[in-house]
């Protein structure tokens, strides 16, 4: 059996992930939550993990939360079948939306490293708190790190967002609301992405 290091596509990355027994969420799970959306080498976000919507149907973000994040996307032009590839720290849903534990993000990590390294990002969005907290190192939460860039693996560029269930909890468009720096932080994205 090849160790993950030796994995050079994504198919055998997630052939390993969804016989995947490493952790308790193994025997929970309807469905591992691989990825989805177009893989590329240009655009990347991670979210948290699965929730509901998502283990029943093995796609990341098609709940409410995923449909808001579409229409994010949209409105500077971008979609998920055609620029971003979308994937998430955990592949397996914890049991009541709970935040995942360390011993689980750890077990699950070599397949997030795995999807990293054979795309080579130069743009990974750091979507929500447990995305951010898995991914950079910081004392800071999402609130103050959000829409800064970032060093991330290979040379690329990390931007914090908010997680669109946050978004979604609040409903204000007002400047310095957390939709209006959405939007502040999707037209910076999508400026870098553009230069690319």
């Amino acid at each position: 059996m090849q160790t993950m290091e030796k994995i050079k596509n994504l198919e055998e990355v997630r052939s390993r992930c969804n016989s995947c027994q490493k952790c308790p969420l193994a025997k929970s799970r309807t469905n591992v939550v691989f990825s989805d959306g177009k893989p590329n080498n240009k655009l990347m976000l991670i979210g948290e993990a699965p929730g509901f919507y998502e283990d029943q149907k093995g796609i990341p973000f098609v709940g409410k939360a995923g449909q808001l994040l579409d229409k994010i996307f949209q409105s500077v032009g971008l979609s998920r079948e055609n620029d971003v590839y979308i994937c998430n720290t955990l592949k397996c849903r914890p049991p009541d939306n709970r935040d995942p534990l360390p011993e689980e993000k750890a077990a699950c990590r070599e397949y997030l490293d795995a999807q990293i390294k054979i795309l080579k990002p130069k743009i990974i969005l750091i979507c929500g708190r447990v995305a951010l907290t898995s991914m950079i190192d910081t004392p800071l939460g999402i609130t103050k790190v959000r829409g800064k860039w970032f060093d991330g693996p290979n040379g690329s560029k990390m931007m914090p967002i908010f997680h669109p269930s946050y978004l979604l909890r609040n409903d204000s468009r007002e400047k310095g609301s957390p939709k209006w720096l959405m939007w502040q932080d999707i037209q910076e994205i999508k400026k870098v992405y553009d230069a690319l």
